[in-house]
């Protein structure tokens, strides 16, 4: 285990490239009206658009989780950071749709290991209780960047546009390969057989990852979705609030992410020695997210930030299911473990992102109101989350029973 102020080094070095990942990730949230003003875009290609940075995420995943595990968490990330800045300069001058869409695409390769590359480095240094604490601390730290992405990018828009925008982050990502390759200790080689041995099909078919896949896939990856995307638009084409009115209804919902993490960061410790596991956490949470989400529906307009901030807060117990696969198996195939759970959930995000958009434009097309279509694909989205909630609780007594 590491000393306590070279950890602390540790993770303000892992945290900066998160808090920017996250920013990128939600900030077509807050800049959705304004693509649909200058660009014409419907709401499937906000949805397109917004998803094309999960599914250049996801598609480095599984190659990630290897690279993690054979070079080490300094080398991957820093190597990976340089792609997002391109990504960033590639987006800030782009002119065409297509482009956008490449250039953001290119960004979450290149932040794709900015969660799952601490997350390695603390399976191998932190005790169990402190991986749990640093999880909810990484989490705290993206809400943080999502934070960011409301309000204070509303505020730099009158005076550095979007693309101006781009270019300052482009620049703060830079900074951050700096911090990272000077704070981050060296990694150390792994050993061959470690390199070569361990393949992804145990993986997949371990007990926990299967338990947890539907809802990595469907309730988590809708979570951020939602909260990096189709809040923002909830909010104006439901509620019907002016941009700067739903931006400040996406702070509201970041800035309650931020408490619950900080909070949870002081408390799972605590749950932990009293018995309470990850497992038992999620199976408490998501029962309440299911209702809010059904509130939602049934509410229509009257549902505004605050109801989805209530959501989103009781969806955050998810978010312990990525420290819990990765405490399933050997800290050797952490890298992988974890890279592999977080490729299913960034599939989700992009499925639910893009879903909702063709699902909202599909029934606007055939004459519904735009109220309608949205509690509709939300209604939808609902139960597929209740479904996978259902998986997980039947495979529960498989999955403690299974090595």
């Amino acid at each position: 285990m590491m000393a306590a102020r070279a950890a602390a080094f540790l993770f303000v070095a892992f945290a900066a490239a998160y808090f920017l990942s996250a920013l990128l990730r939600a900030v077509t949230a807050t800049l959705a009206p304004l693509f649909s003003a200058e660009m014409g875009l419907g709401r499937g290609d906000l949805g397109l658009l917004a998803g094309a940075y999960f599914l250049g995420f996801a598609a480095l995943q599984l190659p990630l989780g290897a690279a993690l595990d054979r070079y080490g968490p300094k080398r991957v990330l820093t190597c990976f950071l340089v792609a997002s800045v391109l990504g960033c300069a590639g987006f800030a001058v782009a002119q065409t749709f297509g482009g956008l869409i490449g250039a953001r695409a290119l960004i979450g390769v290149g932040v794709s290991a900015c969660l799952m590359a601490p997350l390695t480095s603390y399976r191998r240094h932190f005790s169990h209780s402190a991986q749990l604490r640093a999880n909810s601390w990484m989490l705290m730290t993206g809400s943080l960047g999502m934070l960011s992405s409301t309000l204070p990018v509303q505020w730099l828009l009158p005076t550095l546009g979007w693309r101006g925008l781009f270019w300052m982050i482009a620049a703060a990502l830079a900074l951050a390969i700096v911090l990272i390759h000077v704070a981050v200790p060296p990694d150390a080689p792994s050993p061959p057989a470690v390199r070569d041995s361990h393949r992804y099909r145990a993986i997949f078919r371990h007990p926990t990852f299967v338990r947890l896949l539907p809802l990595g896939v469907i309730n988590y990856g809708g979570m951020i979705a939602i909260q990096a995307l189709w809040a923002g638009p909830w909010l104006t084409d439901v509620t019907g609030r002016s941009a700067e009115g739903a931006a400040e209804g996406l702070f509201l919902i970041n800035a309650a992410m931020l408490g619950t993490f900080i909070a949870w960061g002081f408390a799972l410790p605590r749950l932990a020695v009293r018995g309470w596991t990850a497992q038992h956490l999620i199976a408490a949470g998501v029962p309440v997210s299911l209702l809010l989400v059904a509130t939602a529906v049934v509410l229509g307009p009257a549902a505004g930030a605050p109801l989805w901030a209530a959501w989103c807060v009781s969806s955050t117990s998810l978010s312990l299911a990525q420290p819990a696969v990765g405490q399933a198996f050997p800290s050797a195939q952490a890298g992988r473990a974890l890279s592999a759970y977080n490729l299913a959930i960034f599939v989700g995000v992009f499925l639910v992102q893009w879903g909702i958009g063709l699902v909202i434009d599909g029934l606007m097309g055939m004459g519904t109101d735009r109220v309608s279509a949205y509690r509709t694909a939300f209604a939808i989205f609902g139960l597929l989350c209740l479904a996978a909630y259902g998986w997980f609780m039947i495979r529960s007594d498989e999955a403690a029973n299974r090595p």
